[in-house]
């Protein structure tokens, strides 16, 4: 059995466990790319898009054992321009899911689901009525983990990196939270 835990990302936190090293390298083994300025602002400066917004957030997988992390996903008010989307999602209703990974050995043993749960607890939390997202259907099981999660196909791009833009209502959303950060799960 194997064991994880949930943590709220910190300023202190973001060196020691190399948080920024672990999404480059999961852009990198999922998308085949480095780092891109226009794509990867909020990566590098975490405290800015993650951290100091008082309705934005960053979570942590980190395995119990070795104490790495194996999964993240950062939370922030809605900032997108799509067009399309204009009249639909906005800042103060509309939450966003970002970089959410898990590393591969842990696939499929509930940390992207425990992840989202934090997430959506946490969006509920601080108002949010809805949360968006984009997945790319070149990413393995990617859209049908959202789907499973209840998360909804808004707009199917077909584009190059076959985009698909979903979305939840967060009235149904059941809390999780402990109230203290950290929650370990067994997987």
């Amino acid at each position: 059995m194997s064991y994880f835990k949930i943590k709220k990302l910190q300023k202190e936190h973001i060196s020691p466990y190399n948080v920024k090293k672990f999404l480059f390298k999961m852009i990198q083994d999922e998308f085949g790319f480095g780092f891109i300025p226009e794509y990867h602002q909020d990566i590098k400066n975490m405290e800015d898009y993650y951290l100091d917004p008082e309705r934005n957030n960053f979570f942590l997988a980190i395995d119990h054992d070795t104490e790495k992390i194996i999964g993240t996903i950062g939370i922030r008010a809605y900032d997108r321009d799509y067009p399309i989307f204009k009249e639909l999602y906005n800042s103060q209703t509309t939450a966003s899911l970002w970089r959410v990974f898990v590393e591969k050995p842990w696939r499929r043993n509930g940390v992207a689901s425990a992840l989202v749960h934090m997430a959506e607890d946490f969006c509920r939390e601080k108002g949010y009525n809805k949360v968006y997202l984009h997945t790319q259907k070149t990413v393995h099981g990617s859209l049908d983990f959202w789907i499973s999660n209840n998360y909804q196909i808004v707009n199917d791009t077909e584009n190059h990196l076959k985009t698909v833009h979903m979305e939840k209502n967060l009235r149904n959303i059941t809390s999780i939270s402990d109230n203290h950060g950290v929650l370990i799960f067994q997987g």
